[in-house]
């Protein structure tokens, strides 16, 4: 790729922003107020704006290896005091997404150095839900899984922030966990049941 390219495209994508909008700009400019936040993975397939048919300014986004909220991530953490606290958002998207490189990787048994410690994540999703896994005998449909439980596990640990159960209390938010399938372009809902895991884990994570 050229990268004098992306500067030739940028021209483009301007004039046709404007031609459809002479005021594109100034509006986007003026500031954001967006309802959703959507933690996703990093994957170069997985664009949220597209996927979801939404504008700039619509969604604020957050994406790292493998969509994940580890309560000890200072930069997820941020992103969702933010987005809750500040830009009043009322609904909380995690999106994994089948062929995630990061769980493939948390499923074989290799040193990857730096990133041990961020896979380990993924694999403590896959020790909390190892029978279920194991009783999985072909491996395609193991690694589907695996993705979906890790969105289901992320999920938990953003019902467990103070900033979701505060915001849930005052307004209404609420946490849904989706999978993007890339063969296909679907996005799937798991239907995370927000309430009864706010209930389930009240007694012990429950902050307000």
């Amino acid at each position: 790729m050229d990268i004098k390219q992306i500067f030739e495209n940028n021209k483009k994508w301007i004039a046709k922003q404007l031609q459809g909008d002479p005021a594109y700009f100034d509006k986007l400019g003026a500031g954001q107020s967006p309802e959703i936040l959507y933690i996703g993975c990093s994957d170069s397939r997985v664009t949220a704006e597209e996927v979801m048919g939404l504008q700039p300014g619509e969604v604020f986004v957050h994406r790292n290896i493998a969509n994940m909220v580890p309560n000890t991530d200072l930069n997820s953490m941020s992103v969702i005091n933010y987005a809750v606290g500040s830009l009043k958002v009322n609904h909380i998207v995690i999106c994994g997404h089948y062929g995630c490189g990061g769980v493939l990787a948390a499923m074989q048994q290799s040193d990857l150095g730096i990133l041990n410690p961020w896979l380990r994540n993924i694999r403590d999703v896959y020790r909390i839900h190892r029978e279920e896994l194991d009783s999985i005998t072909d491996e395609g449909e193991k690694y589907k899984r695996l993705v979906e439980l890790n969105v289901q596990e992320q999920c938990i640990n953003v019902i467990k922030t103070a900033e979701v159960q505060k915001a849930n209390s005052e307004r209404n938010l609420k946490v849904y966990g989706w999978v993007f399938d890339i063969h296909s372009g679907e996005l799937i809902d798991l239907k995370i049941d927000f309430e009864e895991i706010l209930k389930d884990i009240t007694k012990i994570y429950k902050i307000v």
